[in-house]
């Protein structure tokens, strides 16, 4: 499941009809009236919800009509089930037992490689002002959409489809939570839920590429370490739930601050700040002058490589910093928002944490215990590691949140 942010409503002032003896009515100032009390409940929805599903809207496949024409009896029916979801506007999409809910999948089989179809539901506004409307009342609308692009926010995704090359025959999945080519895979619906405070997003500092063999195994580390970056963000929602991360990690190349600029968070390895050039140093430079956070994370526990870190801290980025020791007992890090009154021991291996000017230094075995690399962590070792780096994503979007509202 990948946790997106949604935008909060537009700042826009309201206006309301204004009320006076003799005051005439008319369709413009009946509609100013009734859109004032539309539009404050969809803000207040928007800002303390997200969009999503309510209840109901499952899908599943049916055979064809009978009354369908014979060229379009295939298994490409499906039929969705009664329920209601609310659009990233703040709009009620309600699909009730009256209306046609069955759809046909149409999209043709790719030529080559995989296709994605995404079959999604959207509001549809009933009020059209070209139209002369002869009844009493105006029913809010909907509509059934399939598309291979993902859906936009105004869309709520019901189900997705992986087709590949041959005939589209749909399939119930034989494994629900790992679906394959032409089964119904409904892993990716988003539920309407409470707006966390803030979404956190994070990049990952993107692997120069040579071709030496020595890169070649780097690539390989790199990929493992964002893995396990992966898995902290997906702990997030359980351990957490007022902080959201973006569980999709971005990539980011430090030779434009363009590139590092949307991300909270950049995460680096040892060997990838110890490599920088000019450019790059200028880049951190302007990141971290708005608030950015530099991550780096040292699991060998190098001591001749933290201390080429340490001198470029110091020296290139002219940061000072603060051990973990030495930071005060109210430090975010050590109690927002879990508490943590000395450093862990992560499977019995000692670690130390730096931090300064935006910049945190991790040396020890802190990011391998975030995911499965370790075979022989326990869960309490995964728990404590995890939670620690909560803190660390915590102080990250506190502070940038803190400078941006200063700048």
């Amino acid at each position: 499941m990948t946790h997106q942010s949604f935008p909060l409503p537009p700042i826009d002032p309201f206006e309301r009809l204004h009320i006076y003896d003799g005051l005439m009515m008319n369709r413009q100032r009946w509609l100013l009236a009734h859109d004032y009390h539309r539009r404050r409940q969809n803000v207040h929805y928007q800002s303390l919800n997200q969009p999503g599903i309510v209840c109901g809207l499952g899908v599943r496949l049916i055979a064809p009509p009978p009354e369908i024409a014979a060229k379009f009896r295939d298994q490409r029916w499906l039929e969705i089930q009664p329920g209601i979801a609310i659009d990233v506007e703040g709009n009620p999409i309600v699909v009730n037992e009256a209306i046609d809910r069955t759809y046909r999948i149409k999209t043709e089989a790719p030529v080559t490689a995989t296709l994605t179809v995404y079959l999604v539901v959207s509001y549809v506004e009933p009020d059209n002002p070209e139209q002369q409307q002869k009844t009493e009342s105006l029913r809010e609308w909907l509509r059934f959409d399939e598309k291979i692009q993902p859906p936009t926010a105004k869309e709520i995704e019901l189900c997705r489809i992986k087709l590949q090359p041959g005939i589209v025959k749909l399939e119930n999945p034989t494994d629900v939570l790992f679906p394959s080519f032409n089964q119904l895979d409904l892993r990716y619906r988003i539920q309407a839920q409470a707006r966390p405070q803030a979404v956190i997003k994070v990049a990952h500092m993107k692997q120069k590429e040579t071709d030496d063999v020595y890169n070649t195994a780097r690539l390989s580390l790199s990929e493992r370490y964002r893995e396990n970056l992966s898995f902290l963000l997906q702990s997030v929602a359980a351990l957490y739930p007022h902080l959201q991360a973006e569980t999709e990690i971005g990539q980011a190349s430090l030779q434009t601050p363009q590139s590092v600029a949307p991300y909270d968070l950049v995460y680096l390895a040892d060997w990838q700040i110890v490599e920088l050039d000019e450019a790059e140093i200028d880049t951190l430079k302007t990141y971290l002058k708005t608030g950015g956070i530099i991550l780096i994370d040292s699991p060998t526990n190098n001591e001749f490589l933290v201390d080429s870190i340490n001198n470029i801290i110091t020296q290139e980025l002219e940061t000072n910093w603060q051990s973990w020791q030495e930071l005060s007992r109210n430090h975010p890090l050590k109690t927002q928002p879990f508490l943590f009154a000395t450093l862990p021991n992560i499977n019995q291996s000692p670690m130390q944490i730096w931090q300064g000017g935006g910049i945190i230094l991790v040396t020890g075995t802190l990011s391998n215990a975030w995911g499965l690399d370790d075979e022989l962590l326990n869960r309490n070792d995964i728990r404590t590691a995890q939670e620690l780096g909560i803190n660390i994503l915590h102080f990250a979007l506190r502070r940038r949140q803190i400078i941006q509202l200063i700048q």
